[in-house]
C-alpha cells in the first residue's frame, strides 16, 4: 500500500495550523507523513509543530523558507522534493479534514489520475468557536453540524454525511476552471516531479493551483472529481490580497491557449 504525503501550506496561523493537524492526527489510515510548507511563518507557528510532533502519530516534516512576500510555489515544491510518499495530498493550514480524509483520498487514488477536491466553508462565527476549542473534535462537529448550518455557519452539510464511491462521473474531459481548490487536491509525486511542480514565476495570490492542475492535464494526467467524498471544513478568514489575480489568469489562460495552438496543429 502506498504511503501518501499530505503537504500542508500555511503562513502565520497557529491557531487555524493546530485545528487541522490535530484533525490530520485523528485519521482512519495512519499510512500517511505530513510535511508542513511554510511560506515565512513567525517563531510562534514553529513552536506549535514541535509541540504537536512530540506525539503526532506519524512522521512529520517542517519546511520553512524566508517570509519575502507570498511564495506557496516556491514552499510547495520544497515540500514535493522533500516528501517521501509516492501520492500526495495538498491542505491548507486553515483547513480542518474529517476522520476519514486519507482513506478517501486513498479509495480515489488511481495511477495517471489527480484528484480535485472540495471545501465545506464556515462562517466568521463559527470559525471563532470553533478555534476557541481546546482540541479539535470532529464527533463534537458533527453533533452540532445541523445547527451549525440552520444557523448559517456552514454553507453546506450533506457531504459531511453522505459520501459516494469512485465512478466515472467523477471525471473531467477537458480542463476546466472551477473547483479547483489548492486546499483540497492530490496527485502522484512522480507526475508532479514531470511537470516541474508549481510554477514559481506565480508569486502572490494568483491561481497557482489552478495551473498546476492544468499542467498535469496537458501532461496527459486525468482530473478526477474528490467531490462528496472528501471535503474539507475551511475555517473563515478575510479576503486576502488578490491583486495578482487578473495577471496570472491571463497568463493560464496564455498556457491554455498555446496547447490547444499545438494540438491542432499536429
Amino acid at each position: 500500500m502506498n504511503m501518501i504525503s499530505v503537504i500542508v501550506a500555511t503562513y502565520n496561523w497557529p491557531q487555524a495550523l493546530r485545528l487541522s493537524l490535530e484533525s490530520l492526527k485523528t485519521q482512519t489510515d495512519r499510512n500517511f507523513e505530513v510535511i508542513i510548507a511554510d511560506d515565512g511563518s513567525r517563531a510562534d507557528t514553529r513552536e506549535l509543530i514541535t509541540k504537536i510532533q512530540a506525539d503526532f502519530p506519524v512522521p512529520m516534516e517542517h519546511v520553512w523558507i524566508e517570509d519575502d512576500g507570498c511564495r506557496k510555489t516556491v514552499v510547495g515544491n520544497l515540500a514535493i522534493a522533500a516528501a517521501q510518499g509516492d501520492y500526495l495530498v495538498f491542505i491548507d493550514g486553515d483547513c480542518i479534514v474529517q476522520p476519514d480524509f486519507i482513506a478517501q483520498h486513498r479509495k480515489l487514488s488511481e495511477p495517471g489520475h489527480l484528484v480535485t477536491g472540495s471545501r465545506i466553508l464556515s462562517n466568521n462565527t463559527l470559525a471563532q468557536e470553533m478555534l476557541s476549542w481546546p482540541h479539535w473534535s470532529f464527533e463534537r462537529f458533527k453533533r452540532h453540524a445541523l445547527t451549525y448550518r440552520l444557523r448559517g455557519g456552514l454553507n453546506k452539510l450533506l457531504p459531511l454525511l453522505v459520501k459516494f464511491g469512485d465512478h466515472s462521473r467523477r471525471l473531467y474531459s477537458t480542463f476546466v476552471w472551477r473547483r479547483i481548490k489548492g486546499c483540497n487536491m492530490a496527485c502522484w509525486r512522480r507526475d508532479a516531479l514531470a511537470i516541474g511542480g508549481f510554477d514559481e514565476t506565480l508569486l502572490g495570490w494568483g491561481h497557482e493551483d489552478a495551473d498546476f492542475v492544468f499542467r498535469l492535464q496537458a501532461n496527459g494526467v486525468i482530473r478526477k472529481s474528490g467531490a462528496w467524498a472528501t471535503e474539507v471544513i475551511h475555517i473563515f478568514h478575510k479576503v486576502r490580497d488578490q491583486s495578482n489575480d487578473k495577471s496570472s489568469r491571463e497568463r493560464l489562460n496564455e498556457k491554455i491557449r498555446a496547447h490547444a495552438a499545438l494540438n491542432a496543429s499536429r
